[in-house]
């Protein structure tokens, strides 16, 4: 059976792109990269195994990122099945979504977020997980995961968003102001929590071709039937020091959308995020898809109750743009090092008398890292299979897909 060429992108035809590159793109696959792994991560599936390698018209890799960044498929419902394994210590496929039953949360504060999409989205870092999608242009989206037992659904329609997790019959629900979402102006009363949305294949292959330069062989590397669709391979191998072994984006052959992300590590082994639909057709949903009305009996909780609460506790309200303001970019390519200080100082360590707790908090983190010394002084570093972080005694973070000598070298250059 006929197989695409595998054409590299080359210098020369990088000729029709601007000379200078704003050196922003480059940061963006590392960096990119790394936020998907370390928050909303793990949306990624091992796809259904393909059914056979369809004969399809060759097509160079610049031809194949030119189709994927013309698609302007909005609308589209499916399944998807995603896979992480980031090798963290204590992250097991059955205790990832062990909050899904409604169980886990334990005490009255847990049951009364247990629904807050910033309090799912960790629970999607480790194991495998389905998803159902369904999509209506920029203004309409539902995610919802599928367990044995239980299914936590999050709607966005317009400046509603919604979030109902059937196995506590909890509801969590925000409000934004129309000029907030559309202008990014104005004071925003309620924050919409991160899209789940944000880790589809089609969101992460975006993410990843912003910043390919010539720090990336891109090249087609055959063809695949994904979801019953015809699909080009379009494959990413990262140059440098990066943990980053390659990268494989499956994209429709008739519109453009990637319909699968592999992101296999550089230490081999099987992938550490791999994403993609089981299931897919780009008609339109039914509106219904969209509406939400909270089942009876279910207890719902406002964002700004839970922004409030945190307040007069003194407890910092979720991460936002804002809390970044001080990051400092380190590096270019896929050897970026992210370094920012955190605002609660270095690791939290246990004092005599303090309680078993807080002594088996503070073990746990030691099992996790590795205490380092240099220039910079002391500190921890945790590693994963994708992403190595050192955080220093004072408080300092350093994080990138690199090996941990360049994070050292890093906070050594005081930079």
């Amino acid at each position: 059976m006929a197989r695409t060429r595998s054409t590299e992108a080359t210098d020369e035809c990088d000729g029709e792109r601007p000379a200078r590159r704003h050196k922003a793109a480059r940061y963006a696959v590392p960096v990119a990269v790394a936020g998907v792994v370390a928050a909303t991560i793990g949306l990624v599936p091992a796809l259904a195994n393909s059914d056979g390698d369809p004969d399809l018209p060759k097509i160079t890799a610049e031809e194949l990122i030119a189709k994927i960044a013309a698609s302007d498929t909005q609308q589209l419902s499916g399944s998807v099945k995603i896979s992480t394994d980031l090798g963290i210590p204590g992250l097991s496929a059955g205790s990832s979504l062990g909050g899904m039953g409604g169980g886990q949360h334990g005490g009255e504060d847990g049951d009364e977020a247990s629904a807050a999409p910033q309090s799912k989205l960790p629970e999607l870092a480790a194991g495998s997980h389905t998803l159902r999608v369904a999509a209506d242009g920029p203004e309409k989206q539902r995610v919802s995961i599928i367990e044995d037992a239980a299914e936590y659904s999050l709607i966005h329609n317009g400046d509603q968003v919604w979030a109902y997790d059937s196995g506590s019959n909890t509801v969590y629900h925000a409000t934004a102001p129309q000029q907030d979402r559309s202008h990014g102006k104005g004071k925003q009363e309620e924050r919409l929590p991160k899209d789940l949305t944000d880790a589809t294949p089609q969101e992460l292959a975006k993410k990843v071709l912003a910043g390919a330069d010539e720090t990336t062989s891109v090249t087609v590397d055959g063809t695949a039937k994904i979801a019953g669709r015809d699909a080009y391979q379009l494959k990413l191998v990262p140059k440098g020091d990066t943990t980053v072994g390659s990268i494989r984006i499956a994209v429709d052959a008739d519109n453009g959308v990637p319909l699968k992300f592999t992101l296999a590590p550089k230490s081999g082994g099987k992938a550490v995020v791999d994403v993609g639909f089981t299931k897919v057709s780009f008609g339109k949903p039914k509106a219904s898809t969209f509406e939400f009305t909270p089942p009876k009996g279910a207890k719902v909780t406002e964002q700004k109750d839970l922004d409030r609460k945190a307040e007069k506790l003194g407890q910092p309200k979720e991460l936002g743009a804002d809390d970044l303001s001080g990051l400092n970019v380190i590096g270019e390519g896929w050897g970026t090092v992210a370094k920012l200080k955190l605002p609660g100082g270095g690791l939290p360590t246990w004092q005599p008398g303090e309680g078993d707790e807080s002594a088996a908090a503070s073990q746990f983190l030691d099992k996790l890292g590795d205490q380092v010394k240099g220039d910079f002084g002391s500190g921890t570093v945790f590693s994963t299979r994708l992403v190595n972080a050192l955080l220093t005694d004072d408080g300092t973070l350093y994080v990138g897909a690199v090996g941990k000598d360049t994070l050292i070298d890093a906070a050594n250059a005081g930079r």
